[in-house]
Formats: structure tokens, sequence, C-alpha cells
């Protein structure tokens, strides 16, 4: 039983703290929450599990679609290795205040601790106000004496990387490894399937009944990577109206994909689904009788079962995702 056509489903928004307004004003989500952090696109989160809001599967959620159409949805090799979990999380977020300084664990300690997967992830900027940064890693050598030290003090910004960022910037963030979205930055993040995140420092802020958010500087003291590596900025080609490999791990890949004619012909020969993440303009992606139209801040689905179809823009940019 082959899955049918490309796939929308409703956002899954979300009230954060820091959360700002741009994912209405800048990527239209329909919102009446004041303070939007995060429109999860396509989700299997235990509790956040996505709704199909298209066609003839309108209403049906991410779980059933992948207990129903196996392989045909997310592909062979990835069902025998998920099963019915979909594998990647995907998001826009907006940061109107800093994110705390967070890191999340890897597979085996996920596995042992929060029987869940690990957070591989990436960030690719889409809009970010004046000296607006992201935190990653370190900016000097650091032991975990050092970091525990820095911690006490409430000073641990003081050894931390922060990056000046831009449109178009893009980060690989791996397990173990200190991070945060500053103040002003909008953002795409493709990661693992996992709601799994060590907050060690959150900037001593509090919310409206005086309460500070929970920390988790026990389970984070032994996930954190104190290698201070400096390859998690990403170079990547900008050639017009190809697929331009981004990142490229065990989890994922993610290519950019700026568009200046009318059509792209493509074949699916990954045996993965696909996600198309539109991060500028609009674009059609059509196959057979089936077409659907993204706009900025819009995502689509194109199951493992579609091999062939073309994509129609004039101008866009887009992200395209598979495993």
């Amino acid at each position: 039983m082959k899955t049918p056509y490309p796939i929308r489903f409703e956002p899954i928004l979300k009230d954060k703290i820091w959360g700002g307004q741009k994912l209405k004003t800048l990527l239209n989500k329909s919102s009446d929450l004041s303070n939007i952090g995060e429109s999860w696109e396509i989700s299997d989160v235990d509790g956040d599990t996505s709704i199909v809001k298209n066609g003839s599967l309108e209403g049906r959620n991410l779980k059933s679609l992948l207990e129903t159409y196996k392989g045909d949805l997310i592909g062979d090799k990835n069902y025998e290795t998920f099963g019915n979990k979909f594998p990647l999380l995907i998001k826009f977020i907006d940061a109107k205040e800093h994110l705390s300084i967070q890191l999340h664990p890897n597979d085996d300690l996920a596995a042992k601790r929060h029987n869940s997967f690990g957070k591989t992830e990436m960030w690719y900027v889409m809009q970010a106000d004046e000296n607006s940064n992201l935190i990653v890693g370190f900016n000097q050598k650091v032991t975990s004496e050092t970091y525990l030290r820095h911690l006490e003090d409430k000073t641990l910004p003081k050894i931390l990387n922060f990056d000046t960022v831009k449109s178009g910037d893009t980060y690989f963030i791996e397990v173990g490894r200190l991070h945060a979205i500053g103040a002003g930055v909008m953002l795409a993040e493709i990661q693992q399937t996992s709601d799994i995140t060590y907050r060690v420092y959150d900037w001593d802020r509090v919310d409206d009944d005086g309460n500070e958010r929970e920390l988790h500087n026990d389970l984070a003291i032994d996930a954190i990577d104190f290698e201070m590596k400096d390859d998690f900025r990403i170079a990547y080609s900008k050639a017009e109206n190809v697929s331009n490999k981004m990142v490229s791990c065990p989890y994922f890949t993610t290519n950019y994909i700026p568009m200046d004619k009318e059509t792209l012909k493509k074949e699916n020969v990954f045996d993965s689904f696909i996600i198309y993440m539109c991060v500028e303009g609009e674009m059609t992606l059509k196959t057979g009788v089936f077409s659907e139209t993204i706009k900025k801040g819009e995502t689509l689905l194109l199951p493992a079962s579609i091999k062939s179809f073309e994509i129609t823009a004039k101008k866009a940019q887009l992200l395209e995702v598979y495993v």
C-alpha cells in the first residue's frame, strides 16, 4: 500500500518564556500565544504527534501513518531501523530572548536514562537582528573543574563561544556540545526525534510566579564534551537550481536548494522520505496528479514511495532533508 501524495501537517506551536512574535509576523503562523518560541512542523515526540492537514489522510496522525504505510512512508531501511518511530523532529524557532545554555545526551546515555534517542541537530539561520548571536562550545580549553567553578559563580558565559550570525549561517550541533540560541535569532532546526535537553544555566531568570526553571547539572556533567573543537560552522555551496550538501551525518542529510528558474525535475534515489522546508519565497511540488504549494515557514513531507517529482518556483530557498 503506497502512501499517495506529499503530506502537510498542522504546526504544533509552543509557548516559551524566551519566545516572541516572529513566527506569526514573519512566518504567518496563526496563534493567540503571546511568546511563540517554536513551531514543531513534523513531530513524533510522545504527546506531540503531528496531524495531517491535507488530502485524504487529513486528521490522521504521523504515528498511524507509519503503522499503516511503513517503508512506503519512510523507506525500507529506515523502517527496519526505526520501526513505528519517525526519526526526525523538524522545527522553526524564534528567540526573543536567549535560550538557556544547554546540551543533549548521546544515543547511549539517552537510551539508558530516558528510553529515547540522543539529539544531534543543526541550525539554519533564517533571520537575525543586528549583533544577535549563537552560543556554541567553549572559547578556551576547559576542564570539568573549571566548568563547575564558573557554573557555581554564575559566570559560565565568560568561557563560552559567542558567534554573531546572519541569515544563511548554518551550524551543526553534535551531542554533548554546550549551545544556546541568542536573542533576536529565528532559525530552522533539524534534529533527531528527541525532546531530551539538559539545561545548565538559564540567565537567572524567573517566570511570572518568581520561579526559576529546572536545571539538570547532575545529569549534564558526564554528558558534556569538553573538547574545544571549531568544526560546528558549516560552509556550503549556494549553486542555483541544484541540491548543495550542507550536513551529512548518520542521523540526517540536509541540502540547500536556491531556485531561480521555473522547474526543477527531481528523483528520489535515497530509500527515504524527503522533507522540504521553505526558508524563503514559495515553491510548488508536483507528482502525478498531486500538487502542493508551500511558502516561507512551511514544510512538506514527501513519502519514500514517490520516486519522481518536480519543483516549480521562480524564486525560493529550500532545505531538503532525508535519512
